[in-house]
């Protein structure tokens, strides 16, 4: 009769720590992966609000800009964002063509661009 042995050899844990050790990493590397895409979303889409108010100012101001390039900041979600507004002429005289861009104040990095057009203001106001 052979005495059985119950429980793990000390090979055995090593070898069941080291999978489980490699599953946590693989998964702390993913999580990392997912929270910096969230992030980089997060900035892309305020940037994307901050060109569009951009543009809306211009269109509710009725503004017909002058036909160069303009920068400044703007505050969204508590953060600094730089903004450039180039103004471009078109065949059309009545039209101009206006790029916007943003980038985040620590980069230069450009995380969006929005092109839009602006009509020239009529001397006479809508009845």
């Amino acid at each position: 009769m052979s005495t059985g042995h119950k429980g793990f050899t000390l090979i055995e844990v090593l070898v069941a720590l080291a999978v489980v050790a490699i599953a946590f990493a693989a998964t702390m590397r993913s999580m990392a992966q997912s929270i910096d895409t969230t992030m980089v979303l997060r900035d892309k889409s305020y940037a994307l609000w901050i060109a569009q108010n951009r543009l809306a100012l211009h269109e509710l101001g009725q503004d017909w800009p002058s036909l160069d390039t303009r920068d400044g900041t703007a505050t969204m979600a508590g953060r600094e964002w730089r903004w450039q507004e180039k103004v471009i002429s078109t065949p059309l005289e009545n039209l101009r063509r206006i790029e916007i861009e943003i980038t985040a104040i620590e980069s230069d990095y450009v995380l969006a661009r929005l092109i839009g057009f602006l009509r020239k203001p009529s001397a006479k106001s809508p009845s």
